[in-house]
This record gives structure tokens, sequence and C-alpha cells, in this order.
């Protein structure tokens, strides 16, 4: 079984992407930067400074998280997934907005995943501001919610990592995830038997933040890091969004045996082929960093306690 079968047609949803893009034509405003198709968009506040937003959810990981009540990690995924995003083009989160919606509020449950949000905001250094909550028991069975996720950030003109800062000959760096992240579960959840209550469980953990220790190298090594691609849906296609113009080349891609137990045991299970894998999964790669001195952004990375490895060039 692929992505496909599983009810997650990616080539629709690029197709989509793409109608969006021709519906807003019209829309013009000067200060529009970048928008739809990027990590997340950019708005010119002046001529040094944009304003960046990101949204996102947490997919069908939050089945797993309901099935086992699991609730305090699934709120840490939402902001990980929007502020992953956000930091790709060099913008620094300052506040989060979270969407609840629900059948019938349980307080128990929406304490535990606010907890998992304030966490995670925490540890990404930027503010919930706010949020909404929605009871909708018309549109959601009992037990059930769904969540999204509002990241707003800015990011000054002379840090912004644009496309053209990536160039031919850049070495491509993949930093280790802490397992699927918050994408492919659609697939994940049908591989799944009724009584692995511990290998669920395992598949809950929480989505990598990366925001801390990469604005931390900026900071200490100017220019080093050219370009960022947060792998989530879509797998190692994401790489190509740092500039869309070129190709990269990836040779050496992490072993599988050297993933989370849980992620090798779910794709030894599904079956699929190499080209498929890794356009369904980040394949133990949360983010992939250009760069001009592979060596130096190991050993920074490593200095802050992440795995990373040389995967390819930009050719």
């Amino acid at each position: 079984m692929d992505y496909k079968e599983a009810g997650v047609d990616i080539e629709k949803g690029n197709e989509f992407v793409d109608r969006i893009k021709s519906l807003m034509i019209d829309m013009k405003d000067d200060r529009v930067v970048d928008s739809i198709g990027g990590f997340s968009a950019l708005y010119k506040m002046d001529e040094n400074r944009f304003i960046s937003a990101a949204t996102d959810g947490v997919g069908t990981k939050l089945l797993l998280a309901i099935e086992t009540e699991t609730y305090d990690s699934i709120g840490f995924d939402l902001v990980a997934m929007c502020v992953n995003d956000l930091i790709c083009n060099g913008s620094r989160p300052l506040f989060f907005l979270d969407y609840f919606a629900t059948g019938k509020l349980n307080l128990q449950t929406s304490e535990k995943v606010l907890s998992g949000i304030i966490n995670a905001c925490k540890e990404a250094a930027c503010f919930l501001i706010g949020g909404e909550t929605a009871e909708m028991p018309d549109l959601y069975s009992e037990g059930h919610f769904d969540l999204a996720g509002f990241a707003i950030g800015e990011v000054f003109k002379k840090d912004l990592l644009s496309a053209d800062k990536v160039k031919v000959g850049h070495k491509l760096v993949s930093i280790a995830s802490s397992g699927f992240h918050s994408n492919g579960y659609s697939l994940v959840r049908k591989l799944l038997k009724k009584d692995e209550t511990e290998l669920k469980k395992d598949l809950l953990e929480p989505t990598k933040l990366y925001v801390r220790p990469l604005q931390k190298i900026r900071q200490d090594y100017p220019g080093l890091i050219t370009g960022l691609a947060n792998i989530t849906g879509g797998g190692v296609e994401n790489i190509e969004r740092m500039n869309p113009q070129l190709k990269y080349r990836l040779d050496k891609v992490p072993a599988i045996s050297e993933l989370p137990k849980a992620m090798q045991t779910i794709i030894e299970r599904s079956g699929l082929q190499e080209s498929e894998l890794y356009k369904t999964f980040n394949m133990g790669m949360g983010m992939v960093v250009a760069t001009q001195d592979a060596e130096q952004l190991i050993t920074a990375l490593s200095d802050l306690d992440l795995k990373s490895q040389i995967i390819g060039e930009v050719i």
C-alpha cells in the first residue's frame, strides 16, 4: 500500500496549490514578497524588515493521539510543524495562534493539548498570543477534535535566506528527525495492528524543533547556512523549494538501520519502493541545510547535540 492508496494524493495537492496561484493572479500587493508555494509567506513592512507567516496542522497523527489518549505531545507537534516552516526563510518566530475544533469540549483533554502548545512555544521562543476554540457537535464525533496552528515571525533583509543564496556546488546536510514528525500518518496508521499500543505511543514522538539551534548557528557562523528545507509532506521533494531553479543530487541518505525503531518497523511493513518511501516520509531527515562548508556545519550541529550528515549537493 502506498500513500495514495492510503487516501493521500500528493500530486493532487500540488495541483491544488497551482490552482490557488491562478485564482490569485488579480490580487496585487507590492508588499507581498513570497506567498503560495514557499515554506512561509513574506510581507514587506519597510525596506529592511519583513513579516512572515506559516500555517499547518498535525494530520491524522491526531487519530493516534486520540486512540491512545496521549494528548500532551500533539500540541507540541502543532507548533513545531509551523515554526519549522517559518525559519526556512531565516525568520525568527514571534507569536503563535491555535485553532481547536471539537464536538464537545473536554477540559482535561484540551488542557493537555494546550500544555503541549505552550511548551513548544517556550522552546521556540515565541508567544502564544491567542486562538479559537470551536464546539461543533454536528461536525465532530464524540472524543474527536482537530487542530490548526498559525505562526508569525519577522526577518530582516540582511538575514533573509532567499533562493539566490543557494548556489551550485553547495553541500546538502540533513539534520536527524525524531521520527515521522507529523507526516505520512494516513499510511502509518493502516500498517498498525489494533493491539500495538506501545508502538503507537512510540510513533507519537513529537516533531523535533529546529528553531533555536539553527538561529544560534546563523548567529555564530554568519553565511554558513545558505538554504533550509523542512522535510514534511512530499518528503525529499521539499528540498527543491530552497531554489526551484536548481537541481539537487542525493547520494548518501541516512541508512534505514539508523532510524528510530518505530520508523524501521513501519518502513519495513509498507513494502514501498525506495522512490515512494522518500516521497512519503522524511526518512530520518527532519531538516535539510544547504551550506558552503559542510564539515563546519556538522561540527556546529554536533556541539548542539544534533546528529547530521552530508547527503548530497546542489548541481
